[in-house]
């Protein structure tokens, strides 16, 4: 059996970074359509390292919070700028924003700095709330409109670590992961570690890839 490479990177072209879109023009009057984010998903597999295009869009997907922040400071000790989560503005804004206003100023917050970075040609790594798809699609979407390219990492953890809630919705993210139907929803990648590949990962870095490769 050949030994995996240790560093995984991923790259692409123009045209996947932005999706595809119809040249055909709107009938007046007609209502907006959303873009078509749809994209070929890679499904791949642990590594001890990954590499992706600075200015990427990287979700970090878990039911346990704790456990996606665990891996998001251990992976990305270089970008620890770039992480971005709901629960950081939270604790920016506490005893400062009313209770009753809290969720949407710190969304709007939160909204502003990944577009700021993403302006900059700076990479976002969002540690995502939760496992729905809205948003997951509310990011993907941002990241679309700037150019920029979308991957998703899932950290599972123990089944008694997930409520009776959440289930549905990370049953069906495993499936659509699995089955490389994550494209539908706009990400080039997708990555599902879990059990003792979680710590195969150590590193992620966002670089341009070696001129070799």
């Amino acid at each position: 059996m050949t030994t995996p490479p240790s560093t995984r990177s991923v790259k692409f072209s123009d045209d996947e970074r932005g999706g595809w879109s119809s040249d055909r023009p709107r009938r007046e009057g007609a209502a907006n359509r959303p873009a078509d984010v749809s994209v070929r998903c890679h499904v791949l597999g642990p590594t001890d390292r990954m590499r992706y295009t600075p200015g990427s869009l990287v979700m970090i997907v878990s039911p346990d919070h704790a456990e996606r922040d665990r891996f998001a400071k251990r992976t990305l000790l270089e970008d620890q700028a770039a992480v971005l989560s709901l629960d950081k503005v939270h604790s920016l804004l506490k005893g400062r924003v009313p209770e009753g206003q809290m969720e949407e100023r710190a969304s709007q917050l939160l909204d502003a700095a990944a577009r700021k970075r993403f302006e900059a040609g700076e990479s976002v790594v969002i540690a995502a709330d939760g496992l729905g798809f809205e948003e997951r699609d509310h990011w993907v979407r941002i990241a679309h409109a700037n150019r920029r390219p979308r991957h998703l990492v899932l950290i599972e953890v123990a089944r008694d670590k997930v409520s009776d809630d959440e289930r549905p919705a990370l049953n069906d993210l495993r499936r659509k992961l699995d089955a490389g139907e994550l494209g539908d929803e706009g990400f080039h990648t997708a990555l599902r570690l879990s059990g003792p590949t979680i710590g195969e990962l150590k590193r992620i870095v966002f670089r341009p890839p070696p001129r070799d490769e």
